[in-house]
C-alpha cells in the first residue's frame, strides 16, 4: 500500500498523511473503549482534495479487491458508538475533516449559513449569535464535535422537543461520493420537490454512503428571553403529566425538557461536588425545563411561574426553582451535562440511548428496572435524558463494590438483551440519537425489520458497491467486493 501513501501525500502533502508517531486522537474512541491501527490518517484541507482522496483509494481498491482498504471518514472523534475510528486491520485509512472548518456564509433574508463539514458546533452557534441569529442544536460535545459528524450521525441533543434533530436543521449538503464525485446540493432552498431528496440519505448514514464536506443549515431568530427552571417529580409518571402541561402552558415556547434521576444527579454531587445540586435527594427525578420566548422575559417568567403553579397544584411537581439571572441558568445545565462526566468517574458503564414514545415511557422504566433487578441484584441505574422527545439514555452501573471491568464484560450481553427487549416490546428504538457505529451493529439484525435491513443493504450496494467507506458500520453486509 506503499504506492497508495505515496500518492496520498501528492494530493494532501506528506504533512497530513500520518503513519507513524502517537496517533490515539484519531484510533481510539471517545468513551475509550476501542482503539483501532489505521494504515493513514489523511487530513485534506478542501472538498477538491477530499475527492482526489477517495478517487484514489477506489482506484487502488478495484486494483486490489483483497486489500481490504476502507476509508473512515471522522469528524471531532466524539461519537458514542465506534462509528469513527479504524478497525485493528491496520488497512483502513482515516479521513478526517477537521481542517474543512470554514465559515463559507451566512444567507440572512433566508436565515441560512453554509458551514463545512469540520466546523466545530459551538462556533456554528457562535457565528449565528453573532449574525444575529440563533443556531439551536445543542449537545454535550459541542466544543470538540464537527458539523459533519453531527450530520453524520443525525445528532439530537437538548432542543429535538423543539427544533427536530440534525435532519431537521439541513437543508442542503456537498458530499464527496464513494467515486469520489463532487455532488453539489448545498441549497438553500425550504421546498424542492424534484425526485428523492438526496441529502437525506447522507444524513445519519455515518459515513458509510458518501462523505459530507459542507451543508447549509437552518437559522433563527434570537428568542427575547430564555429562562430556565428546575423542577423535582416524585416518579416518572409525574414527568410525563409535567411535560403535557407545559406543552399546554409554553406551546413552541418550550424548548428543552431534561429528566434527571436521582442517582444520576447523586453522582454529580458525588464527583463534582462544586456543584449544588438543587431538589434532587427527596424526589426521584427531577426536570429541567427551558422556555424561549419571542416576546419578553417578563412574559417568559409569567409563563414559567404559571405552569409550575399549575404543576404544584396538580401534584405532578413537589418543589420548583427558576433561574434568576444567566450564571443560575448556565449553573443548571452544567448539572445536567455532567451526570455523563460524573458516571464516568464512578466507573465503567454499560450505555444505552433508547427511544420510546412519551407515553410508554413510564411503563417501560418501570418493567426494565424491575427485570434488571431482579437480573443483577443491586445494580444501579443512572437514568436521565430527553424526556421531551421520548429519549432516554438508559445506562447501568456495576453494583457497588464490584470491579466496573469485570461488570461490563460480564454482563454487557445479559444487559443489553434486557433493555433491547423492553425497548422493542414498548414500540421504541434501540438508538435514539447516538447511531449505530460497529458497537450496535449486531443488534440492529435482532430489531429491525428485514424489509428495512434488506433496503438498507441494497441502498449501500448501489451507491458503494466496492463497500469503501465506512466498511462494518451500521450493515454487515452480504455481498463482496
Amino acid at each position: 500500500m506503499q504506492t497508495l501513501l505515496s500518492e496520498l501525500k501528492t494530493i494532501v502533502g506528506s504533512a497530513q498523511v500520518l503513519t507513524e508517531g502517537e496517533l490515539s486522537a484519531w484510533t481510539q474512541d471517545w468513551r475509550k473503549r476501542s482503539r483501532g491501527k489505521a494504515l493513514a490518517v489523511v487530513r485534506p484541507a478542501s472538498t477538491d482534495e477530499v475527492a482526489q482522496v477517495v478517487r484514489a483509494c477506489a482506484s487502488f481498491l478495484t486494483q486490489h479487491p483483497d486489500s481490504g482498504l476502507g476509508i473512515v471518514p471522522q469528524g471531532g472523534n466524539t461519537g458514542l458508538v465506534v462509528g469513527s475510528t479504524p478497525d485493528e486491520s491496520g488497512r483502513q485509512i482515516v479521513l478526517s475533516l477537521q481542517r474543512l472548518n470554514t465559515v463559507r456564509s451566512v444567507d440572512v433574508a433566508n436565515l441560512t449559513m453554509t458551514v463545512e463539514a469540520g466546523c466545530i458546533l459551538q462556533t456554528v452557534q457562535e457565528q449565528a449569535q453573532a449574525a444575529g441569529f440563533w443556531f439551536p442544536l445543542s449537545l454535550a460535545a459541542e466544543g470538540s464535535c464537527t458539523i459533519g459528524g453531527n450530520l453524520g450521525t443525525n445528532a439530537g441533543g437538548t432542543q429535538v422537543l423543539r427544533f427536530g434533530n440534525a435532519r431537521d436543521l439541513c437543508l442542503g449538503l456537498e458530499v464527496v461520493t464513494p467515486q469520489g464525485d463532487i455532488w453539489q446540493g448545498l441549497s438553500g432552498l425550504r421546498k424542492d420537490n424534484t425526485g428523492y431528496d438526496l441529502k437525506n440519505l447522507y444524513i445519519g448514514a455515518e459515513g458509510t454512503l458518501g462523505i459530507i464536506t459542507a451543508a447549509t443549515l437552518k437559522l433563527y431568530p434570537q428568542p427575547k428571553a430564555r429562562l430556565t427552571a428546575w423542577a423535582a417529580v416524585p416518579s416518572m409518571e409525574a414527568a410525563v403529566q409535567l411535560l403535557g402541561l407545559a406543552h399546554q402552558h409554553l406551546g413552541a415556547s418550550l424548548t428543552g425538557f431534561e429528566l434527571m434521576g436521582q442517582f444520576a444527579l447523586g453522582l454529580v454531587a458525588r464527583h463534582f461536588d462544586h456543584l449544588r445540586v438543587p431538589l434532587f435527594q427527596e424526589s426521584a427525578f427531577c426536570v429541567l425545563l427551558e422556555n424561549a420566548d419571542a416576546e419578553s422575559e417578563t412574559h417568559a417568567r409569567s409563563q414559567l411561574e404559571s405552569l409550575l403553579e399549575a404543576a404544584l397544584t396538580e401534584g405532578c411537581v413537589s418543589d420548583a426553582v427558576v433561574a434568576e439571572n444567566l450564571t443560575q441558568a448556565q449553573t443548571l445545565w452544567q448539572i445536567r451535562e455532567s451526570i455523563p462526566l460524573a458516571q464516568a468517574q464512578e466507573g465503567l458503564n454499560i450505555k444505552h440511548d433508547i427511544s420510546v414514545p412519551v407515553s410508554a415511557m413510564a411503563d417501560f422504566v418501570a418493567r426494565t428496572d424491575a427485570q434488571l433487578a431482579q437480573a443483577i441484584p443491586g445494580v444501579r441505574l443512572v437514568n436521565f435524558g430527553h424526556l421531551g422527545d421520548g429519549n432516554l439514555h438508559y445506562n447501568v452501573q456495576a453494583p457497588v463494590g464490584q470491579d466496573a471491568a469485570v461488570f461490563l464484560r460480564e454482563q454487557e450481553a445479559r444487559v443489553n438483551q434486557i433493555v433491547f427487549d423492553a425497548v422493542l416490546a414498548h414500540g421504541g428504538s434501540i438508538s435514539a440519537e447516538h447511531g449505530v457505529g460497529s458497537l450496535k451493529v449486531d443488534h440492529l439484525v435482532h430489531y429491525k425489520s428485514p424489509v428495512a435491513l434488506n433496503t438498507m443493504r441494497a441502498i449501500k450496494q448501489a451507491l458503494d458497491p466496492q463497500n469503501l467507506m465506512n466498511p462494518g458500520r451500521v450493515l454487515r453486509l452480504s455481498f463482496k467486493r
